[in-house]
């Protein structure tokens, strides 16, 4: 059995090999992002969801940014060469999307909902992931090439100081964008007997 929605999310794919030959303008993309994050669920529609949108020379700048902090970890002129490897493909992309979670909404809901105060935190990382994959996958649909890659929490001062991001915000995931230069690679699953049990 298949349908539109399952086709959408299986041409959803880790896109490694990304440049800037990207059709859409910027409005455009913005627009396709703007979209799928609102129209993502989060509990008791909290919309605790944030996001900072990075294209052209701010996208380059962040991706300054990871590579001037992660210097810091690497040990070797090696370790380095293959950093500035990765981070340059990254940066050969159109643009980055910064996703945030505020935490001021979850506190809110905590004091709003006590019974349930230790899940609103938990919730909020159930709401980015939605609005991640929402996103993904709506670029996906419109041939748009990301992956999805987690530099936090080690960026996280340099990034709140660059583009003065709101302290009440937490940074969660950066999906970085661009034309698909090569095709995602193969991609194997676990046996369904492993993954799920199904009871009649």
């Amino acid at each position: 059995m298949s349908n539109n929605f399952q086709s959408l999310l299986e041409n959803r794919r880790t896109i490694y090999s990304i440049g800037k030959n990207v059709k859409h303008s910027t409005e455009a993309l913005t627009e396709i992002i703007e979209n799928a994050i609102i129209h993502s669920p989060s509990s008791f529609n909290s919309q605790s969801s944030r996001a900072v949108l990075l294209f052209g020379q701010e996208h380059e700048a962040f991706w300054k940014v990871v590579f001037e902090k992660l210097k810091e970890f690497l040990r070797d002129e090696e370790a380095e060469a293959r950093t500035q490897a990765k981070i340059a493909s990254f940066a050969a992309g159109v643009g980055t999307v910064l996703f945030f979670e505020d935490m001021d909404v979850v506190k809110m809901m905590q004091d709003q909902f006590p019974a349930y105060a230790d899940n609103f935190p938990v919730w909020s990382e159930h709401s980015t992931a939605m609005a991640q994959l929402a996103t993904w996958t709506a670029l996906a649909e419109q041939g748009v090439g990301a992956s999805l890659q987690h530099y936090n929490p080690i960026i996280d001062d340099q990034v709140h100081a660059k583009w003065e991001i709101p302290s009440n915000w937490k940074l969660r995931a950066q999906l970085v964008l661009g034309s698909i230069e090569a095709p995602a690679g193969e991609k194997s699953f676990i046996d369904n007997a492993v993954r799920f049990k199904v009871f009649k």
